[in-house]
C-alpha cells in the first residue's frame, strides 16, 4: 500500500512538472514561433495560454507593435559637393513572425544596417537644397529603398523620416548672407512697386484736378484743416506762382523801370567781335595835323606857369 501510494505520489509530481514545462502564456502584442525538434512550424500560437510537448518544442516571442528605431547620423557629401550630416528615424513592425525568426537572425539589427546605408545612398544622390526643402520625395527614397530587403524577412516598413540635417559653419554662414540678400532684394521691389502705383494714382489724381480746377482749392483748404488740427503754431500756406508772375508784369506795365524778376526786359546784344588792337606805349607815334604840332601852348589849351 505504501508503496503504491509513493508511486502514485511520484507520478503526480511528474504530471506537475510537465504541466508546468508544456503551458506557456503568450501576451497579446507578442506571437509565438514553436520549433519542434529544431523544425519550425507554420502554426503560429495566438494570445493566451497555449501548450507544448515537454522536451521537445521550444517556443520563440516574436514582438508585433511597432518599433521606432533612431538611425545614426551619417556623414556623407552631397551632389552638390557639400559635407553633410544627417540622422533619420524608422518606423517598421514584424508582419510574419516565422519569416523573421528563420529567414533573418537578428531582424532589427539588420534593419539598422540596411537604414544607414540608404540614407548614405540618399545623401549621395541628393543635392543640399533638396535635403533641406524636399525631404518627402527623400523620405519616400528612404522607404523603397528599406522595403526591397525587409520584405522578405517578414519586416514592413511603416515610414522613414530624416530628423536633422547638420551644416558646417562656413555653409551656415553663406545661407544666412543669401537670405539676407533675398529679403534686401523682396523689400526694394515691393517699395519701388509701391512707388510705381503712388506715382500711378497721383498721375490720374493730377489729370482729375486739371479737368475740375475747383477741386484743387478744395484740396488746398483740407490740407490746411489736417494741418490745423495738430495745433500748430505755424501754417504754411501755399502761394500759387502763377499769381506771382501775374503781379509781376502788372507792376512792370506800370512802371518799365521796375525790373521783372526772372524776365529779362530784352534780349541781350550779342557780342561783336572787336578787332584786336596794340597796346598803347609811351614810344607810340600818333598822327598829328603839322599845325597842332607848331601850334603854341596858349593855342592848345595848356598854360605855362614859372
Amino acid at each position: 500500500m505504501d508503496v503504491l501510494l509513493f508511486v502514485l505520489a511520484t507520478l503526480l509530481v511528474f504530471i506537475v512538472v510537465g504541466l508546468s514545462a508544456s503551458v506557456r502564456v503568450v501576451k497579446q502584442i507578442e506571437r509565438g514561433v514553436v520549433f519542434r525538434l529544431g523544425r519550425a512550424q507554420p502554426e503560429v500560437r495566438r494570445p493566451g495560454p497555449t501548450m507544448l510537448i515537454p522536451f521537445a518544442d521550444r517556443m520563440r516571442r516574436v514582438n508585433m507593435q511597432v518599433v521606432t528605431m533612431p538611425v545614426p547620423a551619417q556623414d556623407g557629401i552631397t551632389r552638390d559637393n557639400v559635407t553633410v550630416r544627417v540622422d533619420a528615424v524608422v518606423y517598421f513592425r514584424v508582419m510574419d513572425p516565422v519569416r523573421a525568426v528563420v529567414e533573418v537572425q537578428d531582424y532589427q539589427y539588420a534593419i539598422s544596417q540596411v537604414a544607414q546605408t540608404s540614407l548614405r545612398s540618399i545623401i549621395g544622390k541628393s543635392e543640399l537644397d533638396d535635403l533641406l526643402s524636399d525631404r518627402e520625395r527623400l523620405n519616400q527614397g528612404l522607404e523603397v529603398m528599406l522595403d526591397s530587403p525587409a520584405v522578405p524577412w517578414g519586416i514592413e516598413i511603416d515610414r522613414v523620416e530624416i530628423k536633422d540635417v547638420a551644416l558646417p559653419e562656413a555653409m551656415k554662414r553663406s545661407m544666412s548672407r543669401q537670405a539676407e540678400a533675398e529679403r534686401e532684394r523682396r523689400s526694394r521691389v515691393i517699395t519701388a512697386d509701391g512707388e510705381y502705383q503712388a506715382s500711378k494714382k497721383l498721375s490720374q489724381a493730377a489729370a482729375a484736378m486739371t479737368a475740375t480746377p475747383g477741386a484743387l482749392q478744395l484740396r488746398l483748404m483740407q490740407t490746411m484743416v489736417e494741418v490745423a488740427a495738430e495745433r500748430n503754431s505755424t501754417l504754411v500756406l501755399p502761394f500759387p506762382v502763377e499769381l506771382l508772375r501775374y503781379f509781376e508784369a502788372a507792376a512792370h506795365a506800370a512802371d518799365p523801370a521796375v525790373p521783372r524778376a526772372g524776365i529779362p526786359d530784352r534780349e541781350p546784344a550779342r557780342e561783336e567781335s572787336v578787332p584786336d588792337r596794340a597796346p598803347a606805349t609811351d614810344e607810340q607815334n600818333f598822327d598829328m595835323a603839322p599845325d597842332a604840332v607848331r601850334a603854341p601852348p596858349d593855342q592848345l589849351g595848356m598854360s605855362h606857369v614859372e
